[in-house]
Formats: structure tokens, sequence, C-alpha cells
């Protein structure tokens, strides 16, 4: 399907981008730029994982992986980081995150959800995953090296429910896919980690005040991470 939701009014779009950001780099930046470009999104929220279903526990607590996202975004305007997962016992399901997102802010926004194209190939995997178009909006990041998929639940989903307009997304409040060409930035915080704990410097990888904040708390040593060693700002 493509196109947009004709005779609809135009509603407010809330973008919301998750991940474990352990830590934010330069290629999560990137993304959030292109969305926030593409989009026009009144609101983007990111919002940091408390425990994530696939994959072991951060190398950074919740409260310094959320400082450090709020020090690499304080000039993005519209930008605001969201800590509900990491107020949240248990693992950080996607769905349970809308869910709350969606009693928040009602039926009169659109909400938008960010996931890469490997991601997408995978989300059948994802916990109720079915309930996510009931609640938002997938806004999916077209990364190159990672095709969208072409047979099976989720390639059915997409083939059914992409639009071409970010005007459709704003049409209704979930429910439709939009691809969004994301422009390649090689950086993965396997590689950042990797880095900091053989002794070899990041700060090429990530936003200089996330280099910093690093290197003051002393994280992702091969020692073990410093979780203790700093403090995230107030909420």
């Amino acid at each position: 399907m493509t196109g947009g939701s004709a005779g609809r009014p135009s509603l407010p779009l809330v973008v919301c981008y998750g991940g474990t950001f352990d830590p934010v780099h330069l290629g999560h930046l990137g993304a959030v730029r292109d969305v926030l470009a593409r989009t026009g999104c009144e609101q983007l929220r990111l919002i940091p994982c408390h425990v994530p279903p696939h994959r072991g526990r951060p190398g950074a607590s919740g409260a310094q992986r959320a400082a450090m996202l709020r020090l690499a975004t304080a000039g993005l305007e519209g930008v605001r980081v969201d800590p509900r997962e990491l107020e949240r016992d248990g693992p950080s399901y996607t769905v349970d995150t809308l869910a709350s997102l969606r009693a928040e802010f009602g039926e009169g926004v659109a909400l938008a959800w960010v996931l890469g194209t490997d991601a997408l190939a995978e989300l059948d995997r994802w916990h109720d995953w079915r309930r996510l178009v009931a609640l938002a909006h997938l806004l999916v990041l077209d990364r190159p090296g990672a095709p969208r998929p072409e047979a099976g639940a989720v390639a059915e989903l997409v083939a059914a429910r992409t639009v071409s307009t970010v005007a459709a997304l704003r049409g209704e409040p979930a429910g439709r896919i939009w691809f969004v060409h994301q422009r390649p930035v090689p950086v993965a915080a396997t590689e950042v980690r990797a880095a900091l704990a053989s002794g070899r410097r990041a700060e090429h990888l990530l936003p200089p005040e996330v280099w910093a904040y690093i290197r003051k708390a002393g994280l992702y040593l091969a020692d073990g991470p410093a979780t203790q060693g700093a403090t995230a700002e107030s909420e």
C-alpha cells in the first residue's frame, strides 16, 4: 500500500528511537539527524533500554547512558531523552514502551518507532510483535548491506503497510511503515567498547562531550566498567 490517508487531518508526529546506546556514538547521531530532517517531527525521543532482551547487560549503567545521550543531543532542537525503560523492571520490551507512550499521548498523535532494516528482518522474534503496528508506525532506517525481508510474515506486513510519504504517517496514529534512507556512518558501539577495553583512543567515533564523559568516568575499561563512577543529570 502506498500514499497517504486522504481527507484525514495532519497529526503531530512523535518519533521514538530506542536502543542500548552503550555508548551513544556518531552513527546514532547521524541517524537522529537524518530522521529529524526527513520527518520534520515535532519531537524525537531517545529511549535507552534497561535490560535489552536480545543481548547481554550494558557496560555502562542506565544513568550513565542517559547522561551521555543528553550530552550528545544537547544542541538538537526537539530531541529529548525519555527514561521510562530505565525506570521499569525486567526486559525492555518495545511493545510495553509503545503502550505506555500511547497511553500518554492518546490517539491525537502519530507515533513512530525507529528501527533498522537489520532489526526489521527479525521483527517476528520481538515480544508480541504483531501488536507493534497497532500502537505506532514503524520508521525503518534503510541500511546498506541489510536488505528488506522478501518472504515470511514480516515481508507480508511490509508489503501491506508500507507508505511512500511522511504525510501518510501524519494521517493516522499508527499502522504504517516508512523507509528512510540512512547515510552510512560506519560506527558500532561494539567497536567503541573494544577500542576502549584495549587502551586505544576512540574520540573519532564519539561526540566530544561523550568522549570526555567516558574518560572521566573510566567506562568500558578491560578490568570492568566503572558503572558507579558518574551520575546522570536529573530528568
